[in-house]
């Protein structure tokens, strides 16, 4: 073989596909016996082993339903009379408008009816029947604040603790703390939309500054969800273990002359991954042994709740086997709904609202709900006054980063509970707020880790997703 091919062009060149790649785990294990691994979070070997939580832990896994754009709490989970009371008048507040050119000041009651549900009285709208199902289960927070109000910031602020861009996401940092409970399926997935990418892209699933192999592994909508887990006929058997092997002693010399570089350690410990990958992504992917009952379950059977219910099952299954963090996302801007909300917003409801109900009560009748946490929710909420009033049919709402909802379940989590609350027009959240960085440290504690222990040396500085001394565990939602 010609000495001057790069690594670049053998894969370029075979198209080899993710399996046949045994002889990586020999290497590796080979290595792992001369050098075992420390569980010390903040060592210089890198890996998703799974380490034990340095505290004790209620949860073990999660699942994120992410609602990108925006969904209205005032719609759908934050009833106020007083809306209702001055539907039309002039709003006696100030507003933050995102969008000034389109705003007014007329409040817009909820169009829908709310009703209590379960035991616990749980209000909710007629757009989500099938969560009002489940609301025994769920810990309604109708006072989540981030105070950013673009979507990109807000995000990231929910998922990675700050505005900047390209900072590790909650996912990399559970899999980097913990890592994942199987070998044979990578800690961290990402289920997209068949739309578009989510506002930030890949950012909703980046490692940032922590090593490469905690960023999470995106499955595809459609098959094939996971590209090139298999190889071309032509490829099968030898011809690709001899160019893997070589492959292989490349890497390993890489490593070798930079000790410390945390990529070329990642793409061997990968490899080793992909070929376990092969056959167990494979199964978990593959829902022909699920009952038609359980598929009906999750709205499969129909085509408005096909695709979310398909991705929410895949979900239960990833973590069924042992995959820490799952993060299901919805579309672009699916839930931002600055104009033609009576039409959009029920259309939106209808896709998730019963595949998100299904997957808690998939968990709780399977036993995984009290180690499992599911999270509904998106970056932000909705404003109490018409955006677009050029017309009933043209009407929305703008964006709300002051007071908004959203609902967590399992995992250590108390059921029936709703906590906080808004003012009257549900506008900014007034009672017992919840703020991103306090929802991220509450989490760590039901994971059992401790957020000023588990840090990162990057830049000769130690960082972390929260700061312990300015963020607090909300124990009024703990069972």
């Amino acid at each position: 073989m010609d000495k001057k091919t790069t690594r670049r062009d053998l894969l370029g060149s075979a198209g080899m596909g993710l399996a046949g790649l045994l002889t990586a785990i020999n290497l590796k294990d080979q290595r792992l016996l001369a050098n075992p691994a420390k569980p010390d979070l903040v060592g210089k070997s890198f890996n998703t082993a799974e380490k034990p939580a340095p505290k004790s832990a209620k949860a073990k896994a999660m699942i994120s339903l992410w609602m990108q754009g925006g969904p209205s709490q005032i719609d759908m989970f934050d009833p106020k009379e007083e809306l209702m009371k001055r539907d039309g008048e002039t709003f006696p507040g100030d507003i933050k408008y995102d969008n000034a050119a389109q705003a007014s000041s007329k409040i817009m009651a909820p169009p829908w009816k709310f009703r209590p549900h379960g035991e616990c009285g749980m209000e909710m709208s007629e757009l989500v029947p099938h969560m009002g199902s489940i609301a025994d289960d769920i810990t309604l927070i109708r006072s989540m604040h981030t105070g950013v109000n673009n979507h990109g910031q807000s995000i990231r602020a929910m998922n990675s603790g700050t505005t900047a861009a390209m900072h590790p996401v909650l996912g990399s940092w559970l899999t980097y703390g913990l890592g994942g409970q199987t070998s044979s399926l990578p800690p961290y997935m990402a289920l997209i939309d068949p739309g578009q990418l989510p506002v930030d892209g890949v950012g909703n699933w980046h490692n940032g500054y922590l090593p490469s192999i905690y960023q999470g592994t995106v499955i595809r909508p459609t098959e094939p969800r996971i590209l090139n887990l298999t190889p071309p006929p032509r490829l099968e058997g030898a011809p690709q273990k001899e160019l893997l092997s070589y492959l292989q002693q490349l890497n390993e010399s890489d490593l070798k002359r930079n000790p410390g570089e945390f990529d070329y350690q990642a793409r061997i410990d990968m490899y080793e991954l992909a070929a376990r990958m092969q056959t167990a992504a494979v199964e978990a992917m593959d829902l022909s042994g699920e009952t038609e009952e359980t598929k009906k379950l999750y709205g499969i059977d129909q085509p408005e709740t096909k695709d979310f219910g398909t991705r929410c099952l895949i979900a239960r299954r990833m973590v069924e086997r042992g995959v820490r963090f799952v993060q299901v996302f919805t579309q672009n801007q699916f839930w931002d709904h600055h104009g033609s909300i009576l039409k959009s917003l029920p259309n939106a409801c209808m896709k998730v609202d019963q595949p998100s109900a299904a997957l808690v009560t998939d968990l709780k009748r399977r036993g995984l709900i009290d180690e499992t946490i599911v999270h509904w929710g998106g970056e932000m909420g909705r404003l109490p006054v018409i955006q677009n009033d050029t017309g009933k049919q043209n009407i929305g709402r703008d964006h709300n980063t002051y007071g908004f909802t959203q609902w967590v379940a399992g995992g250590g989590f108390k059921g029936g509970y709703v906590h906080g609350a808004t003012d009257e027009f549900s506008h900014k959240a007034v009672e017992d707020i919840v703020n991103h960085y306090d929802y991220h440290h509450t989490l760590f504690h039901l994971f059992g880790l401790d957020p000023e222990a588990l840090h990162f040396e990057h830049n000769g500085q130690k960082r972390r997703l929260i700061q312990p001394d300015q963020s607090k565990v909300i124990t009024k939602l703990l069972a």
